[in-house]
């Protein structure tokens, strides 16, 4: 399933680890482009009525990541999105080879120091964080990376602010679209 947009009309993805910001950036960057914002979990949570942590209780991890293949493969062939993708969905290849082929993937990239200062405000509402140590978060963070090199454009995101960054991304797009256009 490839679509034959141009790459002013393909839209946007963002990856990286959950917490890092990537709804934040992209709601931002939607609404400096005029454009739709579609973030994934929150699609789902809307169908199943509940937070991620309680659909992941009372259906499966395997439930919730077939929902969100079915969400990405929606919104990956529609012209002028802006998508979030959650921490855990770029790690699957379909869904990563359905947005490398359809869209423009950014990848928000953060250091482990910056990120575990971030913790505190995540643990209670990330389910996959839940009853895991330090050590074994800081291995997932490290493994989910080896995927998250698979994308169009990166930025770290240490220390500077969500403005800077949907700027940088916005100044990007538009000088791709000129040269490539």
């Amino acid at each position: 399933m490839i679509n034959s947009l141009s790459l002013r009309e393909k839209s946007i993805v963002f990856i990286g680890f959950m917490g890092v910001g990537k709804t934040t950036v992209a709601k931002l960057v939607a609404k400096k482009l005029y454009r739709d914002f579609v973030d994934i979990d929150q699609e789902i949570e809307k169908e199943y009525g509940m937070p991620t942590t309680e659909i992941f209780k009372q259906f499966g991890e395997e439930s919730f990541r077939e929902k969100e293949k079915e969400y990405v493969f929606h919104y990956s062939l529609q012209p002028l999105k802006v998508i979030a993708l959650g921490g855990g969905a770029f790690i699957r290849e379909d869904i990563r080879n359905i947005c490398l082929e359809n869209n423009i993937v950014f990848y928000l990239d953060i250091s482990w120091e910056s990120w575990k200062d971030r913790l505190h405000m995540l643990v209670d509402s990330r389910p996959i964080l839940q009853n895991r140590s330090l050590d074994e978060i800081e291995k997932l963070f490290n493994e989910r990376k080896n995927f998250y090199r698979e994308h169009n454009s990166s930025l770290k995101t240490d220390n500077v602010s969500v403005e800077e960054v949907a700027d940088y991304i916005i100044d990007s797009l538009k000088l791709a679209w000129e040269l490539y256009s």
